[in-house]
């Protein structure tokens, strides 16, 4: 079975699976202090054999970072798509600096030394001598600040190091200034059903770069999985000690707000044979021609469930306009 749909990464031209890969609940448990910053334990042989089942069902793009589990993700990534790179579209991010051996994140470093380091060492783990899309990996850094950074990246792409960048951020300004880069393909945004960004799609339409959809299934509350007492763990970042921005799990527990909300659209995303997830994901394609949703997973059973939405494709626009009468938009 393959992919019916593809998707170019904006200007790039490069062209991927309608549907990417998020990497980062596969790099494991990892922390700042004693915040949760992964997804809980993993098994890194079902890590494999999910890439694996991805790659089957026609996934091309994969999205990581170099933080996710202190550089265990790319690391697992890597291995799984030995022999099989050509095949495939890989992105990660860069801003944070960590410990590998405590996965105790450290601070961050924008300097164009530090990127290039930072580059290096994500080439290394993933056993890669290129990039296909490099990612700025901090929402709210001021724009008038990010011209070295972004001068910094237009060179990696000189040197071959990388075939094009973005930032992964919420705010028009940022995406704004980034669309000036010639290199520029990508804004990645927090973007689901739930909760629309119809600013950040507007630029990325004029500009033509492509939207990655992070959180597209809302932490998992689009998925289902939650509901009466099921708790994520306490290593896990929607846990109890999950960080100030987490909005979905509040007190290691779904969100009562956003709960009645998925509840309220719920048959309309199940319809037609889909799952809630699956539907989920076709209010993404629909959304624009510009969107990459890339929900996370950590075993084979996930990546068959999202896979499958891509035989859905979009949903229709009389379900498109019902959803937004629904949620009040």
């Amino acid at each position: 079975m393959k992919a019916k749909l593809t998707r170019t990464l904006g200007r790039s031209n490069i062209e991927v699976s309608t549907m990417g890969m998020g990497c980062w609940a596969i790099g494991g448990p990892f922390w700042a202090g004693e915040t949760p910053l992964g997804w809980g334990e993993v098994d890194d042989n079902e890590s494999t054999r999910a890439i694996h089942a991805a790659l089957d069902l026609g996934v091309t793009f994969f999205d990581t970072a170099n933080v996710y589990g202190a550089g265990h993700s790319e690391r697992v990534l890597g291995q799984a798509l030995k022999g099989r790179r050509e095949q495939v579209v890989i992105a990660t991010k860069f801003n944070a600096v960590f410990d590998e051996s405590t996965r105790q994140v450290t601070g961050s470093d924008t300097t164009p030394a530090g990127i290039r380091q930072a580059c290096e060492d994500s080439l290394r783990r993933l056993d890669t001598d290129y990039i296909d899309l490099y990612q700025f990996h901090d929402n709210g850094f001021p724009a008038e600040k990010a011209g070295p950074m972004r001068d910094t990246l237009e060179e990696l792409v000189a040197e071959e190091k990388i075939c094009a960048y973005g930032w992964s951020t919420d705010f028009p300004k940022s995406a704004e200034f980034f669309a000036g880069g010639e290199h520029c393909a990508t804004i990645q945004s927090e973007l689901n059903v739930l909760d629309d960004n119809a600013a950040i799609i507007a630029i990325c339409e004029r500009e033509n770069l492509a939207v990655i959809n992070r959180g597209p299934l809302a932490m998992g509350l689009l998925t289902g999985k939650y509901v009466g007492d099921v708790r994520p763990s306490a290593d896990d970042v929607r846990g109890q000690k999950s960080p100030e921005w987490m909005k979905y799990f509040k007190d290691g527990k779904a969100s009562a707000d956003y709960m009645k909300k998925v509840d309220a659209i719920r048959e309309i995303l199940a319809s037609n044979g889909r799952s809630i997830s699956q539907g989920a994901l076709a209010w993404l394609w629909a959304r624009s021609l510009k969107t990459i949703p890339i929900p996370g997973f950590r075993t084979v059973k996930q990546v068959e469930e999202n896979s499958k939405a891509m035989e859905f494709g979009p949903l229709n626009s009389d379900q498109m306009v019902e959803i937004s009468r629904i949620l009040g938009r």
